[in-house]
């Protein structure tokens, strides 16, 4: 079984931006759709934005505010996703996640990563 590992969480200030990478190892998981999530402390997971292996997105406008973008490249098994303007609400364990893409955007899936933890400071 495949495994996710997400890297780029660091501490960063606000108006910053930030870069998270999402590196798929393992069969069936680098030919998954992925999503990003995130979880601050005492509020639930959600969903910031998915991506099919073609390259179909859906992005949570809510949380996103039109400031993240997620990408990938296929050929190296990765996803991305571009953060700008971050701001102290922002701080929260990012993760990577894999699934069908409807499961990625209306349910819980079945593949994680271990997170990488994002801090904006005012």
């Amino acid at each position: 079984q495949g495994r996710l590992v997400e890297s780029g969480g660091r501490v960063v200030q606000a108006g910053d931006s930030l870069n998270l990478t999402c590196v798929a190892s393992g069969r069936p998981l680098d030919t998954y759709n992925r999503g990003w999530f995130r979880q601050a402390p005492g509020k639930e997971r959600e969903l910031l934005a998915a991506i099919t292996w073609s390259g179909e997105t859906f992005y949570s406008e809510k949380a996103v505010k039109g400031r993240f973008t997620m990408s990938k490249d296929n050929a190296k098994n990765t996803v991305y996703l571009q953060m700008k303007d971050l701001q102290p609400e922002d701080t929260a364990l990012y993760y990577c996640a894999a699934d069908f893409f409807d499961t990625l955007i209306n349910g819980v899936p079945k593949y994680w990563g271990q997170g990488t933890q994002v801090t904006v400071s005012a």
